[in-house]
């Protein structure tokens, strides 16, 4: 997930996508319709038409879905793309496609979606199995590791298009004036937020996403990551989730609200309401995705100049720097798309050199995939969140398996009810650990 790009609470959403489960047996692979040696003979015709679902990448300035589509429409005169804005929210977008995919649409034809979707998608046959369709040698084009995410049992079914991870932000100005140091540790962070707040310096301490939906799971992952502990068995993916460990995780995110470094509504805070108070100079740190920097220095922000980033902190006596979670979005293609041929054009162009340099500068400044782009010196210094990537740690979602979606609704909705004060952390996690339990032993949403 970019985890970020969401805007309304997602908890009681999220519960829609429960009911899409006996809808996903009936499909299975059948999904798939033609063979791949016959879909990738189609052959796009002269004025094709392709759409593309994809969620807003960027809050303020150009769109970068639109820049894409030009550029690409310009070198390929005969396959126009119909951009379809998907839900912002990750569980409506997601339900959405699903039952869409599902029944058998044929549009849209390509999806942008998130980087936890190769278990679902793949086991249902919600999309094409790339790796049938495009050589090994298309594969190398990505940096290490984010093809073997976007894999489910041996077939890759996504292709990366950017990625994400988390950053801390931080106001310069005020740190220097009150003669602070970066924070390391989530407990200088917490003191030093909460100090500035207090002293009326800023209006909030630190913001980030504490609401009920997919982003929740993010957050929670980075300080359940600096614990040491780990959810899912990397062998047989059984649970090995701790709940001592959680506790602790949890108890420490309640704090941060019950300490006043972070608003007592930060439980209702996805991405958008973090980016919101930031960038109108209303707090002095932030967690948030690589998009934040560019969003922060963008026409309209009161703190333009003004904001460092560093990793992530973590726990006092843990190895700094603590824990990034993993997100990102991939490209798939619908598997009833009549336009495959076209699809799989499009998505060569988006992962090629010539778009990922046009979304890794400026004003988008995405983390690019492509690694011949990713590693050019004179992209790696255009935007402070670049400098920052050899030094973060990073932690992927517990997404290994089709179960995926009840295991996140387990974590976010239990957190977000300890971080509101409704559950205690010590409840809240035993919680999580028997929702875990419960969907790995289900057949699938």
């Amino acid at each position: 997930m970019r985890g970020r790009r969401t805007s309304a609470r997602a908890g009681r959403r999220s519960l829609r996508a429960l009911t899409v489960g006996g809808m996903l047996a009936t499909v299975g692979m059948a999904g798939v319709g033609l063979a791949p040696s016959s879909q990738a003979a189609v052959a796009h015709a002269k004025s094709t038409t392709i759409t593309w679902w994809a969620s807003p990448i960027n809050t303020s300035g150009p769109d970068l879905r639109t820049t894409l589509i030009k550029a690409f429409e310009k070198t390929h005169p005969n396959i126009t793309v119909k951009l379809e804005t998907a839900p912002t929210d990750e569980n409506t977008n997601q339900t959405d496609l699903v039952t869409t995919l599902s029944g058998g649409a044929k549009t849209p034809d390509v999806v942008m979606g998130d980087v936890v979707w190769p278990g679902l998608f793949g086991a249902h046959g919600l999309a094409l199995p790339l790796s049938k369709y495009l050589p090994k040698s298309f594969f190398k084009r990505f940096a290490p590791g984010l093809v073997a995410g976007a894999s489910y049992n041996g077939q890759v079914y996504g292709a990366p298009f950017f990625q994400d991870q988390g950053f801390l932000y931080y106001r310069k100005d005020l740190l220097a004036a009150a003669h602070m140091s970066v924070p390391r540790t989530w407990e200088q962070l917490r003191a030093d937020a909460a100090k500035l707040a207090k002293e009326n310096k800023v209006k909030y301490g630190f913001v980030w996403q504490g609401a009920s939906y997919e982003g929740g799971t993010c957050d929670f992952m980075e300080y359940y990551g600096d614990t040491g502990a780990s959810v899912l068995n990397a062998t047989d993916k059984g649970s090995v989730f701790n709940v001592a460990a959680a506790t602790k995780a949890l108890s420490f995110m309640r704090s941060l609200v019950t300490s006043g470094a972070s608003p007592g509504a930060v439980d209702t805070f996805q991405e958008p309401q973090a980016m919101t108070a930031f960038a109108d100079g209303q707090a002095a740190f932030m967690r948030n995705w690589d998009y934040a920097f560019s969003t922060s220095q963008a026409k309209g922000s009161k703190v333009i100049g003004k904001v460092g980033v560093a990793p992530l902190p973590t726990f006092a006596g843990r190895p700094y720097p603590g824990y990034s979670t993993i997100g990102g979005w991939n490209l798939y293609i619908n598997p009833h798309s009549t336009h495959v041929q076209a699809d799989l054009t499009f998505i060569k162009f988006i992962t090629g050199v010539q778009a990922q340099t046009i979304e890794a500068r400026p004003p988008f400044s995405e983390i690019p995939t492509n690694q011949a782009v990713r590693t050019n010196p004179a992209i790696k210094h255009l935007n402070p969140p670049f400098a920052v990537l050899a030094q973060t740690k990073l932690i992927s979602r517990p997404a290994q398996t089709p179960n995926y979606p009840k295991i996140s609704q387990a974590i976010y909705a239990n957190a977000n009810s300890a971080i509101s004060g409704s559950t205690s952390p010590a409840k809240a996690a035993a919680a999580i650990a028997s929702g875990i339990k419960a969907a790995l032993s289900s057949s699938g949403l």
